[in-house]
């Protein structure tokens, strides 16, 4: 006999991704990475291998640290949830700025964050997919390693 698993609400997930986009724009290592499973996995557009582990991102959030980087600027849209019993996917556009030794630079991309249901109800994420979106010509965004992440504005997170 299977065990009936609730879905999640459009609420719930979108309460969740808000904690992770506000943690990241004011890049707050502890709380950014306290909403993501220690299995979690990350594929990042700008990085050259999948990062397997939160251990492994956060060793590469380390570097970008200690290289100068931090958010300068983040805007979340086009914000869809799906829910499936145990769990859901939250995908949206980002535009985000970030700050580096070398300057400012911004980057527009597409990201998806799956969801796993706790068994208190709480959500936690799995998965991270960042990649690009083709401009109007028809090229791809430039990103670097900032890229790696998403965060939302006041009048997303009020939503």
């Amino acid at each position: 006999m299977h065990e009936f698993i609730p879905e999640p609400s459009e609420s719930a997930v979108l309460t969740a991704a808000s904690a992770i986009v506000e943690a990241f724009a004011a890049t707050d290592t502890d709380a950014y990475f306290a909403a993501f499973a220690e299995d979690a996995s990350f594929v990042f557009h700008p990085e050259t291998r999948r990062l397997n582990t939160r251990a492994e991102y956060e060793s590469e959030w380390a570097s970008w640290l200690a290289d100068g980087w931090s958010v300068a600027a983040c805007t979340s849209s086009d914000r869809l949830v799906q829910t499936f019993p145990g769990g859901a996917v939250f995908s949206h556009t980002v535009d985000t700025t970030v700050n580096t030794v070398d300057g400012s630079e911004s980057y527009r991309e597409r990201e998806s964050i799956i969801f796993r249901r706790l068994g208190d109800g709480e959500l936690i994420a799995i998965h991270e997919h960042l990649s690009t979106v083709p401009d109007a010509a028809g090229d791809s965004s430039a990103a670097g390693p900032g890229a790696a992440q998403s965060t939302t504005d006041t009048e997303e997170a009020a939503q």
